[in-house]
């Protein structure tokens, strides 16, 4: 009778530690896949900072959907007030095609996706934290340009569906919050 409860309990054991063993096998993996994304998304980026790599990763930025980050502000002040309208829409898709965002790619997905819903709260802070690792990496000339366009083509969205027939072009408060915040995040 000892001899099968021993034979039993180590059947348990045994049972246990391919169970373990298999939970720190899954753990690995996915460790091991996260950190092939941070790298692959690092060289494309350029960024190297791992907390801000994994907020992009968690938002779905890889390093095929980059170029979609650029253009998040946009996405950002035309949901600001809570829907997105139609001209704004148009004037986002003319910003991605003056970025090169070829309309099928992987970026041009995950910005019809955004303009589809309205995307997380958290993408201003990816947005802003990758904005300030970019602009700290260009000369200053650049800095200004990249800021110039950004914030003429995000007042560009906003003003898009507002004022009738050209006329008395204002933003709602909400946009002009977020173009705030926008402008604040590009400031040196």
């Amino acid at each position: 009778m000892s001899e099968t409860l021993d034979v039993s309990r180590r059947g348990f054991e045994e049972a246990w530690f391919a169970e373990e063993n298999q939970r720190l096998l899954r753990q690995m993996l996915v460790a091991e896949a996260q950190a092939c994304r941070r790298s692959a998304l690092a060289v494309a980026s350029g960024l190297t900072e791992e907390r801000l790599l994994d907020r992009l990763i968690a938002l779905d930025i890889a390093p095929d959907r980059l170029a979609a980050l650029v253009l998040a502000p946009l996405v950002l002040v035309a949901w600001s007030d809570g829907t997105l309208d139609p001209l704004e829409r148009a004037a986002i898709l003319k910003a991605a095609a003056e970025r090169h965002v070829a309309a099928g790619s992987p970026a041009w997905r995950l910005l019809e996706g955004w303009l589809e819903q309205a995307p997380l709260p958290m993408l201003f802070e990816a947005w802003a934290a990758y904005a300030r690792s970019v602009l700290q990496a260009m000369a200053v000339p650049e800095r200004a340009a990249f800021r110039s366009w950004l914030l003429r083509r995000a007042r560009a969205v906003a003003e898009a569906a507002s004022g009738f027939l050209g006329l008395g072009w204002t933003v709602s408060p909400a946009e002009a919050a977020m173009l705030q915040r926008l402008e604040a995040a590009l400031a040196d």
